[in-house]
């Protein structure tokens, strides 16, 4: 391995630290390293509330031994002055004299300029570097700015014979504690966990990351819910205070309905109905990307993840298979039709293959090529 890929992982790896925490910007990981030697000056990522940047937070590190130096980041520098003056000021101001950056930035107000500008500047800058693994980290930013939605992860847990439930009434244990605590770590790294009224009626859950230590990265909780039938007494509706809650519903919902959800903290919000009268998921997600949410977590059950890929609004999908059989019982399938077809087809790849205890994870991508 390089030296340049060694500091590169490190910066991505600072990177990862802050998903689900900095939206609406991307967490950005930086790195700044002396040349020859290979010490490390400083390090940086974008903190919670997606200011101050990583750069000049690993060039604050540095200080005045950044001049010279080389600065390893994962995403290229902003060029833009928004709440904060321009990464590119900072990095020319500091001196650095070379920028190796992993990926080109497609937001419109930057796309190329940030680089050009640091060139023009005299500093030697390098593109590409672990290119596909910063694709797969900003994949949230990319998604909300290339269009206009947040990078939903889909997932999905059936057992071996592919159910997701049995079929009477009694809840079905399909994974393990691993495979639960791989969830939650997921939930840390999303600003938003998805799920349909059907899911939160049935399961009546509580959408928080329940891993030691990070309480406090329990995401916004989102419910797509048509007449506002979630009940004022579930537990998503009396911890709205605590942890936040919106409710995305129609023009169709009763207003009595609305008064007593919003009476106790949660946030109801309507967007456009489809032609069945149903929420339009597009327009749901394009409404969760003007408000800068950037990745999305979907927990709800098989007929929202179908009607996701129907929509084709799915960046992964991971499927956590349990050792568990039904049988000749059978029960409801985890894969409907569209999404059996999508992951089949050559819209998405397999990426990853985990081992979760007695639970086998498959995660697909979509494929960009």
């Amino acid at each position: 391995m390089s030296d340049d890929t060694h500091f590169m992982r490190l910066a991505l790896a600072l990177g990862r630290r802050g998903l689900g925490t900095t939206w609406p910007n991307p967490s950005v990981g930086a790195v700044v390293v002396e040349p020859g030697t290979g010490r490390i000056l400083g390090t940086g990522a974008t903190a919670p509330g997606g200011r101050p940047h990583g750069e000049p937070l690993a060039l604050a590190a540095a200080g005045d031994a950044a001049r010279g130096a080389t600065l390893y980041v994962t995403l290229e520098p902003c060029s833009h002055y928004g709440r904060t003056p321009p990464c590119t000021d900072a990095i020319l101001a500091s001196g650095i004299a070379r920028v190796v950056s992993a990926i080109e930035d497609p937001d419109p107000r930057v796309a190329g300029r940030g680089h050009a500008l640091l060139r023009a500047g005299g500093v030697t800058v390098e593109t590409g570097l672990l290119r596909d693994a910063a694709a797969r980290d900003h994949v949230g930013h990319i998604t909300r700015v290339t269009r206009g939605r947040p990078a939903l992860h889909l997932k999905l847990a059936r057992t071996r014979d592919g159910f997701c439930a049995a079929a009477g009434p009694e809840r079905l244990r399909i994974t393990g504690p691993v495979a639960d605590g791989a969830v939650h770590l997921w939930r840390a790294h999303a600003d938003g966990i998805l799920i349909g009224i059907g899911t939160a009626r049935a399961d009546d859950p509580s959408l928080t990351v329940r891993l030691p230590g990070l309480a406090a990265r329990s995401p916004l909780r989102i419910v797509l819910d048509t007449h506002l039938r979630l009940s004022p007494a579930s537990v998503l509706a009396r911890t709205a205070r605590d942890t936040p809650t919106l409710v995305l519903t129609t023009r169709s919902a009763p207003a009595h309905a609305k008064r007593a959800l919003e009476a106790l903290g949660v946030e109801v919000a309507t967007v456009p109905a489809d032609a069945t009268g149903g929420i339009d998921l597009t327009a749901a997600l394009a409404h969760l990307g003007e408000r800068g949410l950037t990745r999305l977590c979907s927990e709800g059950g098989p007929r929202l993840a179908d009607a996701l890929a129907r929509a084709d609004l799915i960046e992964a999908c991971t499927l956590v298979t349990g050792p568990v059989e039904l049988g000749a019982a059978g029960g409801l399938p985890a894969l409907g039709p569209f999404l059996a077809e999508a992951l089949a087809g050559d819209r998405f790849r397999e990426a990853e293959r985990l081992r979760l205890g007695p639970d086998a994870a498959v995660t697909y991508e979509r494929n960009r090529t």
